[in-house]
């Protein structure tokens, strides 16, 4: 016990603040519509080996033990996780969500022409009548409402069309497609619930809503955050009764420490 136990709990209190961390941001986006909870993995460090198992012993046959002693812990990953959120009724025809599986993402247009892709469905349709999420990007494939639209729906596979008042029959504006991913764990964070495909998620391929077990869109409803409050609150008691524990080793260590330097004195 000595310099080495100060260094290893010192990484095991480190651990913990970002575990402490990621639970802060699940928790403050726990309102937030289509967020993805994530979670932080663990690795422990490198093991120092003072002897190895299968070495030659005294006795002549050889160690069926060997002696390693660790170095700590670190993060090494933060994974978001995509399993489907509940779903909230506004009524507000232009909102949509996707019901059903939780790698289906909406396709959005940034202003610098990337595609990025979204879990958030609260569009709206801007002075051109373009729908667009709230930020100002736009919905792709394009969806444009006409001027005369009283009413618009979007049927579970997708199609959208409009009733003008005088039509009995709804008029066609375009078909909305999903995008899925091999490795949606894979895909790069943009923030604003915007996420960008990566090497790791591999390209997005497009998918007809409904078609072959992909997601179905609901109008007039918006996608809830997939974080448990209580699991979050129940993991934070975690990391901070750990983060105590590791403040202990330190704290024996140094005692440990003081000992011996009054052995000395």
């Amino acid at each position: 016990m000595g310099i080495r136990s100060l260094y290893t709990a010192a990484t095991g209190m480190n651990a913990q603040l970002q575990a402490v961390d990621v639970i802060a941001n699940n928790l403050a986006n726990v309102s937030t519509p289509g967020f993805r909870r994530d979670r932080l993995h663990f690795a422990d460090l490198f093991y120092e080996k003072l002897s190895l198992a299968g070495a030659p012993a005294r006795s002549g046959g050889v160690s069926p033990l060997g002696l390693q002693v660790g170095n700590g812990v670190r993060s090494v990953a933060t994974e978001k996780e995509f399993s489907p959120g509940g779903l909230e009724n506004t009524g507000n025809q232009y909102h949509m969500a996707i019901e059903g599986d939780g790698n289906c993402f909406f396709k959005i247009r940034l202003p610098d022409g990337r595609v990025a892709f979204t879990r958030t469905g609260n569009f709206v349709p801007n002075e051109e009548g373009q729908l667009m999420t709230t930020n100002g990007y736009s919905l792709e494939p394009s969806m444009t409402i006409p001027a005369e639209a009283k009413r618009i729906e979007v049927t579970p596979d997708g199609r959208v069309a409009y009733y003008d008042g005088q039509n009995r029959e709804l008029q066609d504006i375009g078909q909305i497609t999903l995008s899925r991913f091999i490795n949606p764990a894979g895909l790069q964070e943009e923030g604003d619930n915007l996420f960008l495909a990566s090497a790791a998620s591999g390209e997005p391929q497009e998918v007809i809503p409904g078609e072959q077990g992909n997601g179905r869109v609901r109008q007039r409803f918006l996608e809830q955050s997939n974080v448990n409050a209580i699991s979050e609150l129940i993991k934070l008691i975690q990391a901070q009764r750990s983060y105590e524990i590791n403040s202990n080793v330190i704290k024996t260590s140094d005692q440990a420490l003081q000992v011996i330097n009054n052995l000395k004195a």
